[in-house]
């Protein structure tokens, strides 16, 4: 009932939409993640499709001065995409006398307007967080204003995808969603090792990098990852060159799958390293593109490096764009590595205790991909499964970025510890999702934060340890 309450109010905003007037120009702000990349995207083609003007902006955050400039411009209508519900208060303050449509999964502020056409799972009782992107809710959208938006499909769920809403398989909605993407032959699902790089990196590598599932003797040591494919029949090189896992027989990954999951025997679930890859039809073997997962980094590089545009380009399948989107991977990974290496060389002197590590990285690392560093620490060897992961960097406005993450498989709302950690400094402005969650802070207030954060994290780091 719920589900079909919220496709009936989909439509009903949609219809809404059909009323703009084509003369003027619909301003659209987005999120620069891999799921507002792939929103703007669909609301770019669907805006082409019916020959209307827009002017994008896509922001790391919708912080209150964000919200204030854009009232000083001259824009009667306002689309916020992957972004808005968690900042109503703002956008009724300063948007008061414009038409606003907020199309979004986040959870939202209770905020009543007769301006805002507020599309949102979580106002029907649908998880957000799970079962269905800013995306997923835009294509919906799109989809009731165009029915040929369902070519589109594939799009919500590479941002799905980029919200790490996959977890062997999707729920509800996205499920619906995929299946509009099988259906118009824009996406193969395929039973395969459910590993990052299959197409593009060494198989080593692949192996080597594999923190999700975790292999035990092989993630994290490139030895280990050669040994253990030499034991199993599967000979890394083929020539001078490194064999990709693209480019085994079905053979070689059967043993590979055999192998891996007796390495595992030890863990919860050893065969959960098999299940379903998605796969762009679409696009060239061996090319970051064609696969749902890579596609989804590639956004996030271009959104972490100032370069949104070529993202939605890649979405909207222009050849060009997508080269220059592709070379810009090249830049994200030296900036990953840097990230790691500072991480690396400064961690033994990090504010941390039983259960939690603050990483404060001050001007050393882009603050645009400080999430992905505490990311990739929750799903790293350096900590253990059960800590909370609170990164912190600096912004060029005087603010720090601080993104909070969860090392192994928790139940806990990373959101609400962030508005818990928060809630004493006015400014504060946090948001995000259960299993990924953030805030923006002045600098002078890091160590405010900082006392908070241990306090809190400290005493959930002692519960987790007790259950």
């Amino acid at each position: 009932m719920k589900y079909s309450k919220f496709k009936e109010y989909v439509k009903e905003s949609a219809e809404k939409f059909k009323q703009i007037d084509k003369k003027e120009t619909v301003r659209l702000i987005s999120h620069l993640d891999a799921d507002g990349i792939s929103a703007a995207a669909i609301l770019v083609k669907l805006f082409n499709k019916e020959n209307m003007k827009y002017s994008i902006s896509i922001v790391q955050q919708l912080k209150e001065q964000v919200i204030k400039g854009l009232a000083n411009e001259a824009y009667k209508y306002f689309i916020f995409s992957d972004l808005g519900s968690g900042q109503l208060n703002f956008i009724k303050k300063y948007l008061h006398d414009r038409t606003i449509f907020v199309l979004d999964h986040h959870k939202p502020e209770e905020v009543e307007a007769d301006n805002i056409v507020h599309v949102n799972p979580h106002l029907f009782d649908i998880d957000g967080s799970n079962e269905i992107s800013g995306a997923g809710v835009v294509y919906l959208f799109a989809k009731e204003v165009n029915n040929e938006m369902k070519q589109c499909a594939h799009v919500a769920i590479i941002g799905a995808m980029g919200d790490i809403q996959e977890q062997n398989g999707f729920l509800k909605l996205n499920k619906e969603i995929l299946d509009d993407a099988v259906a118009n032959e824009k996406i193969k699902v395929i039973k395969g090792l459910r590993v990052f790089g299959a197409q593009t990196r060494a198989l080593h590598k692949v192996l080597e990098y594999c923190s999700d599932p975790f292999i035990p003797g092989v993630s994290g040591s490139e030895s280990g990852a050669i040994q253990f494919l030499q034991q199993i029949g599967i000979n890394p090189k083929k020539g001078k060159d490194w064999v990709k896992l693209v480019q085994l027989s079905e053979e070689d990954i059967k043993k590979l799958a055999t192998g891996i999951i007796m390495k595992r025997l030890g863990e919860e679930k050893p065969e959960d390293i098999l299940g379903d890859v998605y796969i762009l039809k679409e696009e060239e073997k061996e090319s970051p593109l064609r696969d749902v997962k890579e596609f989804s980094t590639l956004l996030n590089a271009c959104g972490r490096l100032g370069k949104a545009s070529l993202g939605i380009g890649a979405c909207l399948g222009d050849e060009k764009t997508k080269a220059r989107a592709i070379s810009s991977l090249g830049d994200y990974k030296k900036e990953i590595v840097k990230a790691i290496n500072w991480y690396k060389a400064n961690k033994d002197s990090m504010v941390s205790g039983e259960g939690f590590q603050i990483i404060n990285t001050k001007e050393n690392i882009m603050p645009t991909i400080v999430g992905t560093l505490a990311s990739i620490v929750s799903k790293s060897n350096y900590v253990k499964d059960g800590t909370y992961i609170l990164a912190m960097a600096d912004l060029l406005d005087g603010n720090t970025k601080v993104s909070l993450r969860f090392a192994g498989r928790g139940n806990e709302d990373l959101r609400e510890i962030v508005k818990e950690i928060t809630k004493n400094i006015p400014e504060a402005e946090a948001g995000g999702h259960m299993n990924a969650a953030g805030a923006i802070i002045p600098n002078e207030r890091e160590e405010e934060l900082i006392a908070a954060a241990t306090e809190i994290l400290s005493k959930k780091g002692i519960e987790e340890k007790i259950l």
